[in-house]
């Protein structure tokens, strides 16, 4: 339980800390505007709830894709294909960019002997 909290602590440091660089800002801005984008879509196109689509465009960009909710229309078919293609490739980035923040601000530390 120690090390869970130690490693929660530790990311709300690396997410502090990383906020501070211009680049990090700015990918968080672009995953979330990404986000927003793929959730109004969905709403207007599939008429989802606003919940069911930020559900629909958060598992569809981290690929864990239950399948319980679908595209039914051609086009969100079509912008779902370029939504991933585009939202993945800014979500992995983004997702390296907090890793190594966090791995830094690990470095930092001196290392405890459990």
């Amino acid at each position: 339980m120690i090390r869970f909290i130690t490693n929660i602590v530790n990311l709300k440091l690396a997410i502090k800390k990383s906020f501070k660089d211009s680049e990090f800002r700015l990918l968080s801005i672009l995953v979330t505007s990404c986000l927003m984008i793929g959730t109004v879509f969905y709403r207007i196109v599939e008429g989802w709830s606003w919940l069911d689509c930020l559900y629909f465009s958060v598992v569809t960009l981290t690929t864990v894709g239950y399948g319980d909710l679908n595209p039914t229309t051609s086009l969100s078919k079509v912008f779902t294909m370029i939504y991933i293609l585009i939202g993945l490739g800014l979500f992995l980035v983004f997702v390296n960019t907090l890793s190594r923040r966090l791995f830094n601000v690990n470095m930092d530390r001196p290392i405890s002997k459990d």
